[in-house]
């Protein structure tokens, strides 16, 4: 966070010089008065983020135009200057608004200190008001105990306490955030701002302003100066989600900042200077987007230092019990109700579903069903609102699970097999591969009423895979699906 415009307010010509010499050194804009009234001209024609006031004046007491200057809607941080300190005049300066006191005679390494503080403190406020509207859930730990989160911890134990940018991919929902965030909390800048910017959220003629910032003047509406993202997150880190929707135009200025770690404010010649970690995120292939010309090349090697990839909930079905329990308790407590924890059905309603949605889905049907659940009982598979075939499983008033969790309870009745696929053909010639492939696929979508997600889980493949194998079928015009076509 930078300071740009100084006030001066000193009676004293050779003090006010020694201190405009100082604060030129450090390339600020200096505006210096001998007196209260021309410091008062001063303020009404612009704002100013530092002020040093005298306490004595020839027209009158600087403690009085403090009490006055922090009544202004837009103020400066005032740092009070004298050569007749005492405890008590101190106490009353402190009281009335003063940032910090000095006492005369001072060096310059005691203006750099107060310059240091000022731009510390005011950055924490612009941070604050940033984030004083953010009511998102702080918890943040991530929660599964299987082989590939167990991975990604040992990835973010690895490279937090680094200053390398982080390229963070998966599919919505995955908590590509929240990973995000635990790089933060493991690095040396978590005492420092951590600053999100959602990319796909800012309209394209904002998002340079959001990025880094603009003047007082610099476009219609630009009332006030402002502090972009970029000098937000100075010495701290920032989360650029989605950053493949950052327009081609700009791509090239955000190249140049993570490069050379400086920038200028829209409407400003002034370079500022930064030192930030970039992580960033994206559900989208951006090698892909780099092969169209939607993404520059060179920004996406810049971006993709380390890359991290958070792993689907239906590749990690073992976490699936964890988070629901995790989800659970965090929203009866939230809601003030009391839930016996999950049926057996439930459970395994759950882990046979495929998540598209992800971990957030999978929240947000917890939340849901712990709102529509009768006090005192357990959540039931059918107030889950899971698509599937329920009538296959019998409710048990059983309430939670125990891991590792059963895919069949022993109070359902499994549905008949279906007939294994023939090998050979009417004429008793053996069936070549591929078509045997096709009558195990048949077979497996008959059995399941044509729900090719579980037709998929009853031929132990993916159901990408079955969904690329009956588009091969269609393009060779042999439609093998049957019953309810294209469930999933």
């Amino acid at each position: 966070m930078s300071l740009d415009k100084i006030l001066i307010v000193e009676d004293d010509s050779v003090v006010r010089k020694m201190l405009t010499l100082i604060f030129a050194r450090h390339k600020l804009s200096i505006s210096a008065a001998s007196t209260l009234a021309e410091a008062e001209a001063h303020l009404a024609r612009e704002p100013f983020d530092l002020m040093l006031l005298d306490l004595r004046l020839p027209d009158g007491d600087g403690l009085r135009f403090l009490e006055q200057v922090s009544a202004l809607p837009v103020r400066p941080l005032v740092v009070m200057v004298t050569g007749f300190g005492s405890v008590e005049s101190a106490v009353a300066c402190m009281r009335a608004g003063a940032f910090d006191y000095l006492l005369k005679p001072f060096s310059p390494s005691q203006i750099d200190v107060i310059l240091r503080k000022a731009q510390t403190y005011r950055q924490l406020l612009s941070v604050n008001r940033l984030l004083s509207g953010d009511h998102e859930d702080d918890e943040t730990s991530l929660v599964g105990r299987s082989p590939s989160m167990a991975r990604l911890r040992q990835l973010i134990d690895r490279v937090a306490p680094t200053d390398a940018t982080v390229l963070v991919t998966g599919e919505s929902g995955t908590g590509k955030e929240m990973v995000s965030r635990e790089f933060f909390r493991r690095s040396p800048r978590r005492g420092q701002p951590f600053i999100k910017m959602n990319c796909a959220a800012i309209s394209q003629t904002l998002i340079e302003s959001e990025f880094f910032g603009h003047e007082r003047g610099a476009f219609t509406g630009a009332t006030e100066r402002r502090e972009g993202r970029f000098e937000l997150a100075n010495n701290g880190t920032l989360l650029l989600d989605e950053v493949s929707e950052i327009p081609i135009a700009l791509q090239a200025k955000l190249l140049r900042v993570l490069q050379e770690r400086e920038f200028e404010r829209v409407g400003g010649s002034r370079t500022i200077k930064v030192n930030v970690r970039i992580i960033a995120t994206s559900n989208r292939d951006l090698l892909s987007h780099v092969s169209k010309g939607e993404f520059r090349q060179d920004l996406y090697y810049r971006l993709n230092v380390f890359p991290v990839h958070v792993p689907a909930l239906r590749e990690r079905v073992e976490d699936i019990p964890m988070l629901a329990n995790h989800f659970l308790e965090r929203f009866t407590r939230k809601h003030g109700v009391k839930v016996t924890g999950f049926s057996d059905s439930a459970c395994a309603v759950m882990l046979a579903y495929r998540w598209p949605g992800n971990v957030r889905e999978l929240q947000n049907t917890v939340e849901r069903a712990v709102i529509l659940s009768e006090m005192g009982r357990p959540i039931s598979a059918s107030v889950l609102g899971l698509p599937g075939d329920l009538s296959l499983i019998e409710e048990s008033s059983t309430a939670g699970w125990t891991l590792p969790m059963p895919m069949v309870l022993p109070d359902e009745v499994p549905p008949a097999p279906a007939a294994a696929p023939a090998l050979t053909n009417g004429s008793g010639q053996v069936l070549r591969l591929d078509e045997m492939e096709k009558n195990a696929i048949r077979a497996a979508l008959k059995q399941t009423g044509g729900h090719r997600a579980q037709a998929a889980t009853v031929l132990g493949i993916s159901i990408r895979t079955l969904r690329n194998k009956l588009q091969e079928y269609r393009d060779a015009g042999d439609a093998v699906e049957v019953g309810a076509e294209g469930v999933e």
